[in-house]
């Protein structure tokens, strides 16, 4: 087993060897309580700030429900390929989920006059929320939204443009049967959740920025893995997505920070282009999307190289398949051959402590319930363009136990081979990642994410 390990990381190196790069990591400091989210934050740009958080004690089935989450992707893949104006910013507080029973990040936003707490979700289009009167909702603290009582609410009607993209993007049947003059949607999920309704327009307002009839959909029968959040916040890429039907507003272009976990501090999504808050990060780099009409939703990207503790390695599957950014996963998914290649670097540098049993998907994991501090490898990872995400040091370790007696490399490999990868939010911590869809590009900064 010793011998066989060794001889997969040497296959792994590209024959240049570094200083490996180490991260000093607090134990002590790991048992903060954030403190609560606040709604929203207007600076002296203008700009309307949503706050981020993110609470890092997750419970085992919640991290399980990741799985799902990667399989519904995959499953979406395998299922289609098998088959401007100067823009404005709104900056909204983006949240941990964690209390809502979702591992997904929250934000707080207004529709018509009712305040919903939302899944952020850049691996979706169609925003909805659950309404009533309902015939089959899972429950939620807040109250159901209710089209009756906003006076900026409309029916889709069945003749109108968002019915006849949302079936040509969907390809759902019989969303306008038997006559019915409202636009019925019906979006199933690769996991088997999913939101039944009719399309509505209403005033959707982020923090202090409205837009005006903002499609979605009122859920009437909704059932999956959102938790308790009153809904989704769709930022992928087609027609109906929140980014496509605000690019005339915002420019086509978003952004994130998402918080350390134990720091108690807030992150933010921004939508336009704010380059005030730009300068409070290093330099932007930036990576072409790949272009997949099949998968034109997702923001997928080429993936060159990965280093730990800076020493590059190698692997056939860096400028395969390409790999998603995803807020919605929160375990990054790599390639098996890529894996093995971090796995096998990661332990070559990280030694000398003691090996704890498995947890849930992570497969390396420590005892380091008697030590104050530790000394992290940290993980690169470059694409096209020379541009990286450096994974902060609160990403590099999952901790399934509170006093650090099962402590595990926060990685997991996919099932095949030729599965596209995913970079899930627990690695995008302290960056400020940038999407573009108008120059077809996603960029990274490092920032220390708070909200002010």
């Amino acid at each position: 087993m010793v011998l066989l390990l060794i001889l997969v990381a040497f296959s792994c190196f590209n024959g240049v060897f570094s200083l490996g790069r180490k991260e000093l990591l607090s134990l002590k400091r790991l048992t903060t309580t954030p403190a609560p989210a606040r709604f929203s934050h207007t600076p002296k740009d203008g700009a309307t700030i949503l706050e981020m958080k993110h609470i890092k004690h997750i419970q085992k089935g919640l991290l399980t429900l990741d799985v799902v989450r990667v399989e519904s992707i995959q499953s979406r893949i395998k299922n289609v390929v098998s088959g401007r104006v100067e823009s404005s910013q709104a900056r909204v507080p983006i949240s941990s989920g964690i209390q809502l029973q979702t591992l997904n990040y929250i934000v707080i936003v207004t529709l018509g006059i009712r305040n919903l707490t939302v899944i952020v979700d850049t691996g979706s289009d169609l925003s909805w929320v659950q309404c009533q009167p309902c015939r089959l909702c899972y429950t939620q603290p807040e109250p159901l939204f209710n089209p009756l009582v906003s006076p900026s609410y409309r029916s889709v009607q069945c003749n109108s443009q968002p019915c006849h993209t949302l079936q040509s993007n969907t390809g759902n049947s019989g969303l306008c049967g038997n006559n019915a003059p409202k636009c019925n949607y019906a979006v199933t999920y690769g996991d088997g959740s999913y939101t039944r309704g009719e399309l509505g327009r209403d005033r959707l307002t982020l923090g202090m920025t409205p837009v005006e009839n903002f499609v979605f959909g009122c859920g009437r029968n909704n059932r999956g893995l959102f938790g308790a959040a009153s809904g989704l916040l769709g930022l992928g890429r087609n027609d109906l997505s929140l980014i496509s039907q605000t690019s005339d507003v915002f420019g086509g272009v978003f952004s994130y920070c998402l918080p350390n976990s134990d720091s108690g501090t807030s992150g933010s999504l921004i939508l336009g282009n704010d380059t005030l808050v730009f300068k409070n990060t290093t330099p932007v780099s930036y990576t072409r999307l790949i272009p997949n009409p099949q998968l034109y939703s997702f923001y997928i990207l080429n993936m060159t190289g990965a280093s730990v503790g800076g020493v590059p390695l190698q692997s056939p599957s860096f400028g395969g398949n390409g790999v998603l950014i995803d807020s919605g996963t929160v375990i990054t998914r790599l390639p098996p051959s890529v894996y093995t290649c971090v796995k096998a670097e990661f332990l070559r540098q990280f030694t000398g402590y003691p090996s704890a049993p498995s947890f849930s998907i992570l497969d390396t994991c420590f005892n380091l319930s008697a030590y104050d501090e530790v000394n992290i490898p940290t993980l690169k990872m470059q694409f096209e363009g020379d541009a990286e995400i450096s994974v902060d040091v609160t990403g590099m370790f999952y901790f399934a136990k509170r006093d650090a007696s099962q402590v595990c490399l926060a990685l997991a490999s996919l099932a095949y081979e030729d599965q596209i990868g995913i970079i899930g939010n627990y690695q995008q911590r302290n960056t400020r990642v940038v999407y573009d869809t108008k120059q077809m590009q996603v960029g990274f900064a490092k920032e220390v994410c708070s909200f002010s």
